[in-house]
């Protein structure tokens, strides 16, 4: 059985670069058994109704503005498989999840970024996700739950967002010093997800050091698909931490691998 994963997705500029963040990710996808097919709910795809995608061939959505002019020649032409989508589609309806099919859109870099430092030759089926940060973390946790048996299936599940994403507040010297709140809320995090307290993490806002900081009103789409994660898991709840270093004072790279 797969693991379920959250990866935090960083800046795009992660695409081109060669650090600890990305050769981690280049070695866990050498280092995973080979999935039949990915799922991938992403922070940069939100919809009020869970979307499915089911298109052929994916587009490289380019969703970001004023990097370097290498980032916008980057395609990773995935392909969709429809079998999964529709077992993905069945799941969802037979635990009463409102959905809808996605048929054009292509993928975001909350996608592509993670998914071509994971496997770069675009080669393994792609069934991208949408996320509803308006949704209660118990109801983005039941979606995750009703997915949970794919993992049997060698399907892989990834939630991409970062859970400590506040662009209003990085340091961008990027000096290599960590700013307090955002080390202090990662440790509540980590402490709460090994001991698999949904109690405490369904109410992360109120009761977690800095929430206000680490996710904002304007970054929480980010923070949220941990529980999708999570919910993919819940037949084991096991949390590992597979990695976590910061970028720019704040912005959290995390690896967590659930089950």
């Amino acid at each position: 059985m797969l693991p379920s994963f959250f990866i935090a997705h960083g800046s795009p500029l992660l695409a081109i670069e060669n650090n600890e963040y990305t050769h981690f990710i280049n070695d866990l996808g050498k280092n995973l058994p080979r999935p039949k097919a990915i799922v991938i709910f992403s922070a940069h795809w939100e919809s009020p109704v869970q979307q499915v995608s089911e298109v052929e061939q994916y587009s490289t959505i380019h969703d970001f503005g004023g990097f370097d002019p290498a980032l916008y020649t980057i395609q990773y032409p995935a392909k969709c498989n429809h079998d999964v989508s529709k077992e993905i589609i069945d799941l969802l309806t037979a635990n009463g999840i409102p959905f809808s099919v996605e048929t054009k859109r292509g993928l975001d870099h909350g996608s592509w970024v993670v998914l071509r430092l994971l496997y770069p030759y675009a080669d393994i089926p792609v069934i991208a996700m949408s996320v509803n940060p308006i949704l209660t973390p118990q109801e983005q946790y039941k979606i995750g739950k009703s997915l949970s048996v794919l993992r049997d299936k060698d399907i892989l599940i990834i939630a991409s967002g970062g859970t400590s994403h506040n662009l209003m507040a990085l340091n961008w010297a990027d000096n290599g010093e960590i700013t307090p709140w955002a080390l202090e809320f990662e440790d509540w995090l980590a402490h709460h997800l090994h001991q698999w307290d949904l109690d405490s993490l369904f109410h992360y806002d109120s009761l977690a050091p800095n929430a206000q900081y680490a996710v904002p009103p304007h970054g929480k789409e980010h923070f949220i698909p941990i529980f999708y994660a999570m919910g993919a898991a819940d037949d084991v709840q096991k949390a590992k931490l597979l990695h976590r270093s910061f970028r720019y004072g704040s912005l959290t790279h995390s690896v967590w691998q659930f089950g």
